[in-house]
C-alpha cells in the first residue's frame, strides 16, 4: 500500500491544523484557537507536537504592541500530510470491494 500512515496525525486537533496549513500559507494562534474550539493550552500542546516533530515552524512577531505567533507547515511536514492522506485514501479504496 502506497502512502504512510503517521501517529503525529492520529489525534483530530493535529489533523485538522495540518489541513489549515496546507490550505493557508500561514495561521495564527488565535485563529487556530478559534476555528479549532480549544483551549489555549489544548492547542499549545498540539502545535508543540507538530513542531517537535519537525512538520511546522512557528514565526513570533508584533502587531503594532501586540505579540502575534504564525504557524507554517514546513517542507518535511507537507510531505508527510500528504503521505498519511494517501495512505488513508489508499485504505478506503482497498475496502471498497
Amino acid at each position: 500500500m502506497k502512502g504512510e500512515y503517521d501517529k503525529a496525525f492520529e489525534n483530530i486537533v493535529r489533523l485538522r491544523i495540518m489541513s489549515i496549513l496546507m490550505a493557508n500559507e500561514q495561521y495564527d494562534f488565535n485563529s487556530f484557537k478559534e476555528i479549532l474550539e480549544v483551549t489555549d493550552g489544548n492547542l499549545a500542546s498540539h502545535l508543540r507536537n507538530l513542531e517537535n516533530q519537525g512538520y511546522i515552524q512557528i514565526e513570533k512577531t508584533f502587531v503594532g504592541r501586540k505579540p502575534q505567533t504564525n504557524y507554517q507547515a514546513t517542507k518535511d511536514g507537507k510531505k508527510a500530510f500528504e503521505a498519511h492522506l494517501e495512505f488513508l485514501e489508499n485504505l478506503i479504496k482497498s475496502n471498497k470491494s
